[in-house]
């Protein structure tokens, strides 16, 4: 299965507490961190909640 590659690019300060907890569902805990994950629906809807904090591309 493809895999991509998460890294939260911007602060979660002042956010409401879901997209906190997906952040933190994610992997990710501080700015500029990146996580690989499958490319599942389920990872896919939980970076859709925060696509305005991370940036997201394919992973080799």
């Amino acid at each position: 299965m493809a895999k991509i590659k998460i890294t939260k690019v911007r602060s979660d300060i002042k956010r409401p507490k879901t997209q906190k907890l997906t952040l933190e569902s994610l992997g990710l805990r501080r700015i500029n961190q990146s996580v690989i994950h499958e490319n599942t629906p389920s990872i896919l809807g939980m970076v859709n909640k925060v696509k305005h904090l991370v940036s997201v591309e394919e992973a080799k």
